[in-house]
């Protein structure tokens, strides 16, 4: 069932894209920088009405995820920092947990909070914000990939031997310099997968974005 299942999605998409590039040329709709769709009256007038450049859908996706990143790689190192070299064995048990219900937690619910507790707040410091934008969206889904980060961060740095972190100890480094100047480059590669994947998730992500920017460019 879940190969038939898949089978029949990527039909669906192959033969709603042949029926949509046959009335919308392919490269006005890649290099288009106007996105204006109108609701056609029949099925088959898909292209009779409103633009259809994906330009601005692109860039507002990078846009998005690139405030979301300014916000999540930061937060998201630091917390696995903190929990692989600072905080004791219970601490780490139930704050590592915690961390993580953040990824379970259903986009609607993230968007709904952004339209409703975020914009508002960031309309009070800068009070020409439109309802719908990409900050909000953006600083919400931020922190919806954090345990994306600090999850697989504080992994790799677990990971790293203990020898590496004697032996900076061992060579009168401190805490901090361990942490930063040992660790994270020795656990660099698991670092930069969750990075990888912290983006790949802001960018497929679409529920925050629909709610907290709206269906617009």
């Amino acid at each position: 069932m879940a190969v038939l299942t898949t089978i029949g999605i990527i039909l669906s998409l192959i033969f709603e894209t042949i029926r949509f590039f046959s009335q919308v040329g392919f490269f006005d709709f890649i290099f288009g920088t106007h996105w204006s769709p109108q609701t056609a009256i029949r099925e088959d007038q898909v292209g009779s009405s409103g633009s259809f450049g994906a330009i601005p859908l692109f860039t507002g996706t990078l846009l998005i995820t690139a405030v979301a990143m300014s916000i999540a790689a930061p937060l998201g190192l630091f917390s696995a920092i903190f929990l692989s070299q600072y905080a004791k064995p219970k601490t780490r048990d139930w704050l590592k947990p915690i961390l993580e219900i953040l990824a379970g937690i259903p986009t609607v619910v993230y968007g709904f909070f952004a339209l409703t507790i975020v914009t508002p707040f960031l309309q009070t410091i800068y009070p020409d914000l439109e309802t719908f934008n990409s900050l909000s969206a953006g600083i919400v889904m931020g922190i919806m990939i954090i345990p994306f980060i600090s999850s697989l961060s504080e992994d790799a740095l677990h990971a790293v031997p203990k020898s590496l972190k004697l032996a900076s100890f061992g060579m009168g480094a401190t805490r901090f310099q361990t942490a930063f100047k040992v660790m994270v480059p020795a656990a660099s590669s698991g670092i930069i997968v969750s990075i990888i994947l912290a983006i790949s998730r802001a960018i497929g992500e679409t529920m925050i974005v629909a709610i907290a920017a709206g269906q617009q460019p």
